[in-house]
């Protein structure tokens, strides 16, 4: 089910002290790369991922495939930093 605005605007508060969880190399998305969000997003439902340095288009692309890869939902995409979420089976953060 996708995140509502309301939704959205919580986590992006919640997501503001947060510090960097995962950093995408050069290298782009690999497969450790997904395990590290996997495991994180097990822990902490909410991420902060630092992406390459790259045009705003390939920014917006990878951060896409990393939503679609690990069954997330994009919160935000601000320069290089992507916030995603992930419900986990008992959630810690209740969504309004």
């Amino acid at each position: 089910m996708p995140l509502t605005g309301k939704q959205k605007h919580f986590l992006r508060g919640l997501a503001h002290h947060c510090k960097v969880s995962v950093t995408v190399g050069a290298a782009g998305l690999s497969n450790n790369v997904l395990q590290e969000i996997d495991s994180a997003l097990q822990h902490h439902e909410l991420l902060k991922i630092k992406l390459p340095v790259s045009g705003r288009d390939e920014r917006r692309n990878l951060a896409t495939q990393i939503c679609d890869r690990s069954r997330t939902d994009l919160v935000q995409l601000v320069g290089r930093i992507c916030v995603i979420y992930r419900a986990g089976d008992e959630p810690i953060i209740k969504l309004p």
